[in-house]
């Protein structure tokens, strides 16, 4: 069978992209009224632009060739932006190398797109190798900051460990999300530092960081956890000591490591974060997301941790090139200070978006109860709701 023409090609995927593109996204009801799921992810490897896989010229490219294969679409910062749902996607090639991609959506749902070219990271005098999750802060000073993970090949590694690497936390900032000013790499007393996340007000004059320290690059070590750390400047970063703020806790959902996501959100009870714990599983690790609220005025202080998860991979979020995993790296709460906009990877492959509203957020937060620690613990946490259902008659057998 004969390969289709140039022109046929072309206007088969044009007109398929388009419909991607297009199509409108529908929430999963009734959900659990915390928050609703949609249907379909925001952004995955098909959503990126012909011009970015193709080579579109025939005689260069006859047969219409993939140029440059896209792997996967997912972990994004997100901010609003002259009136536009704005996400810095992680964008990985199928060479394994991930970039950083600008793509705009009028609804926040559905529709993205990306903007023409990826986002232009300087490097610095030691070259990245790899770049992945970006969190985009608007801070105090008025910088739009880009926290990201840089990984650089460990030259201590033996030669025949291709493997093992250095994950170190890569400053940017900038005015208009185009043109980016690289800074040098966040330091800090860990070996290893990722989910390095801005806080976006001064405390007592200083920039605070929400840190990981680890050990290595993927065990914690004696490290872990969620640190704070403080530096005089971001244009020379240097944090020379880090307390962590909540730890990893055997036998729940942030039991093997866990990280701040994007930046808390300001809110009149307390701080409102949105983190990642990761457990042991089986069939290996497994990511999900959850909530805590810090103090108001001492953002060391963790005063509401609902136990359990707050967002878990479910059905094909959960099937991917590394499954299992639920990551969130940006929010958004919208103009109206109550609408909010959650995006988060499905396992390392795709780009979804849960929304909810401040007040249901911190309805969760509050009066969610926080992990007992033990079966016996949980057993009677369900007990008083059942108990009070019962005695408001709400209780109904057949």
């Amino acid at each position: 069978m004969m390969p289709p023409t140039f022109e046929n090609r072309l206007d088969l995927l044009t007109r398929e992209h388009q419909a991607l593109l297009l199509t409108k996204n529908e929430p999963i009801v009734p959900g659990n009224g915390i928050y609703v799921k949609y249907k379909n992810p925001v952004l995955t490897a098909l959503h990126t632009p012909l011009y970015w896989r193709y080579d579109l010229n025939r005689l260069s490219n006859p047969f219409l060739m993939e140029r440059f294969g896209i792997n996967a679409v997912f972990n994004a910062g997100a901010i609003k932006w002259k009136g536009k749902y704005v996400v810095c996607a992680r964008v990985e090639g199928m060479d394994r190398k991930s970039f950083f991609a600008m793509a705009e959506s009028d609804n926040g749902i559905d529709n993205f797109r990306f903007w023409d070219f990826p986002c232009l990271i300087p490097e610095t005098g030691v070259p990245d190798t790899n770049t992945y999750d970006m969190r985009l802060v608007v801070h105090e000073d008025g910088w739009i900051y880009g926290l990201f993970c840089t990984e650089r090949k460990d030259p201590s590694a033996p030669m025949h460990d291709t493997s093992s690497a250095l994950a170190q936390c890569g400053i940017v900032r900038t005015r208009d999300l185009i043109h980016f000013e690289r800074l040098p790499d966040l330091q800090t007393p860990s070996n290893q530092q990722r989910n390095v996340v801005l806080h976006p007000e001064f405390i007592n004059g200083k920039y605070a960081l929400y840190t990981r320290p680890q050990d290595g690059f993927i065990d914690t070590g004696k490290g872990g956890g969620i640190a704070i750390g403080y530096t005089d400047t971001m244009e020379n970063a240097v944090i020379n000591e880090e307390h962590i703020i909540h730890s990893r806790q055997y036998h729940t959902v942030y039991e093997v490591k866990n990280g701040q996501g994007p930046a808390p959100l300001k809110t009149k009870y307390g701080w409102l974060h949105l983190a990642h714990g990761v457990r042991n599983t089986a069939a290996g690790l497994r990511y999900v997301l959850y909530l805590m609220m810090t103090d108001l005025h001492d953002i060391t202080r963790v005063i509401h941790l609902p136990g359990g998860y707050f967002i878990a991979p479910e059905g094909t979020e959960g099937i991917g090139d590394v499954s299992n995993v639920a990551f969130s790296n940006g929010w958004i709460l919208d103009d109206d200070g109550e609408s909010v906009f959650i995006y988060y990877g499905g396992s390392d492959t795709r780009l979804y978006v849960a929304t909810s509203t401040l007040s249901q957020l911190i309805d969760y937060t509050l009066h969610t109860s926080e992990d007992g620690l033990s079966s016996d613990k949980s057993v009677a946490t369900l007990t008083s709701i059942i108990n009070k259902n019962v005695e408001q008659n709400m209780v109904f057998t057949k």
